[in-house]
């Protein structure tokens, strides 16, 4: 079986999705947390875009680098005995659809948290909104899905909500509030041990921290 070393940063939501999918497949893995302002010389050896996550699988002798959080997550489900992803092509497409959904909405969270302005804060929040009733409307009610399993779709969705945990200590901006079954179904991901494994403990301070010192009209509420 290869070796299997995930390099990431401590706050990458993207690298997150890769742990949570390790760990629910049973494989063992090494990881390196690394400092994105900092990038040691060997990283941008083996990440050609220069970002995080990366892969490195240690087979037959020979090194191979996989980047791209939607491609490794690929390439584990095709080397894994324990799939997260529907063994139905038209329900496994319907997941994949709602995966990339899952990564439109982490852009929207860096725009939310990056807004520069009080106005720009609120348009950012209402577009947040906008897609978060999208989950409760369509996704959690359409008849492919059942709350009841732990897939691919699942991993990819818990670091999308653990961004909550430290914006509700901030304020309540009413995005997840009226959505009671998006509540539950946030609820359910985060007590996956998989999940609650996937950061460190010091992962909301860290978080925290990092919020705190970008000039943002979110850090000055913080303020």
């Amino acid at each position: 079986m290869a070796s299997l070393t995930l390099i990431s940063h401590i706050l990458c939501p993207y690298a997150q999705r890769i742990s949570i999918s390790l760990t629910e497949k049973g494989r063992r893995f090494t990881r390196i947390d690394i400092d994105l302002a900092n990038k040691p010389d060997w990283f941008l050896e083996v990440s050609p875009l220069g970002k995080v996550p990366v892969l490195q699988v240690e087979q037959e002798g020979q090194s191979h680098a996989i980047f791209e959080s939607a491609v490794i997550l690929q390439y584990l489900e095709e080397v894994s005995d324990h799939p997260m992803l529907s063994g139905d092509p038209l329900i496994r497409a319907q997941e994949r659809s709602w995966i990339e959904f899952a990564s439109s909405l982490l852009n929207d969270i860096a725009g939310f948290y990056s807004a520069p302005s009080e106005k720009a804060l609120e348009e950012k929040r209402a577009q947040l909104s906008k897609k978060f009733a999208l989950i409760e409307t369509d996704l959690l009610t359409a008849s492919w899905f059942s709350d009841q399993n732990f897939g691919l779709l699942e991993a990819v969705f818990a670091p999308v909500f653990r961004y909550f945990d430290v914006f509700d200590r901030i304020s309540d901006f009413g995005i997840l509030t009226p959505l009671k079954r998006t509540g539950d179904w946030r609820e359910r991901l985060a007590s996956q041990p998989s999940v609650q494994q996937a950061v460190s403990a010091d992962y909301p301070a860290l978080l925290t921290t990092f919020l705190k010192r970008k000039e943002t009209a979110l850090s000055r509420r913080m303020a």
